[in-house]
């Protein structure tokens, strides 16, 4: 890496008209340009690397310059690349902190240098050029700083809408099995000596296979998103209502016994076999036609019925495959002489 003063007047003129400088009148600069270094270098050439001490500032003239960081494991991971006109360094001449990455010539470049000393001596002895580079500098970090704000409220909506499709289903909207299963399990891990009550209502929709088959999926897709938006309606918002496949439901209620649980199951049952429903009238048809469907749900609730997430699951479909079998569009409770361990 070559280091020269900088004599040709063309490139003091270039120099000139970068950020850093583009405040100073003609005086001014020339008063600076002093003390420009003009570096170049080579391909795969370091100008600092990450930890070193800060001693001198920097501004990308020409070619292409790219910044590292090591990680854990040793290897190095970019960053970024430092586009032309750009300075850097001067966080670890202002704050005397070590350099917190390492930045080499991707291809052969060209960079203005700054000295630590001749820095602080221009602030010194020329405060109005001191005063007009530091406000540079302090444009530039609001101007990073805003971005990054930005970036990092995109990051933080990114991430809330990657949790919210981890833990929901696509088409309804509700939550899915996933996160019902988790849910049940940590009520279970965080109950004391005494188990809290809950209910879980398990609930499939009555004969959606015949809705498929003679008006299409598309139908029964709508059956299913109306029967969502029926449950979602009905729960409190401690409550957990979930999609598990195709047209099975669940609803977790915490701190509900069964008969409590038996009365919004009730109002589900109710509101569903109620709800007229618009869907095509044939597969692919233009014309709608109206259809009503029905649920059965079958309830479980502990520590009454069960003292695990499993055995909780087991008792709700016990009670909606016996919903099932007395005539379907009803609500049954888990009833055994044998409670379930």
């Amino acid at each position: 890496m070559n280091e020269e003063i900088i004599n040709s007047h063309s490139m003091l003129s270039a120099i000139s008209r970068l950020s850093l400088f583009s405040k100073l009148d003609k005086n001014e600069f020339k008063t600076i340009a002093g003390v420009l270094k003009l570096l170049h270098i080579k391909k795969g050439e370091e100008i600092f690397k990450e930890g070193d001490p800060g001693e001198d500032m920097y501004i990308h003239f020409s070619g292409v310059l790219s910044a590292f960081v090591t990680q854990s494991d040793g290897t190095r991971r970019r960053l970024f690349d430092v586009n032309s006109g750009e300075f850097f360094g001067e966080m670890s001449i202002i704050s005397h902190e070590p350099r917190s990455a390492t930045i080499c010539a991707a291809k052969d470049a060209e960079a203005v240098k700054i000295s630590e000393k001749d820095f602080y001596r221009i602030i010194t002895d020329y405060p109005m050029i001191g005063f007009k580079l530091l406000r540079a500098i302090s444009e530039v970090q609001n101007r990073w700083l805003n971005q990054t704000s930005k970036s990092f409220s995109d990051l933080i909506r990114w991430g809330e809408t990657a949790r919210k499709r981890a833990i929901t289903d696509e088409m309804t909207g509700i939550y899915n099995r996933r996160f019902l299963d988790e849910s049940i399990k940590e009520r279970f891990l965080n109950q004391s000596m005494k188990l809290r009550i809950m209910s879980l209502l398990m609930m499939d929709l009555d004969k959606i296979h015949g809705i498929n088959e003679t008006y299409g999926i598309k139908a029964g897709d709508l059956v299913i998103i109306s029967a969502a938006d029926i449950i979602r309606s009905c729960v409190r918002s401690g409550d957990i209502p979930a999609r598990l496949s195709g047209d099975e439901f669940a609803v977790l209620l915490p701190d509900t016994d069964e008969k409590a649980a038996a009365k919004i199951a009730e109002r589900i049952r109710k509101l569903i076999e109620e709800k007229n429903i618009e869907i095509p009238a044939s597969p692919g048809a233009d014309e709608t036609t109206l259809i009503n469907t029905r649920t059965s749900i079958g309830i479980a609730a502990a520590p009454k019925h069960a003292k695990t997430k499993e055995t909780l699951e087991d008792a709700a479909d016990i009670a909606l495959r016996k919903a099932k079998d007395l005539g379907r569009n009803r609500v049954e409770v888990y009833c055994s002489q044998i409670e379930l361990i």
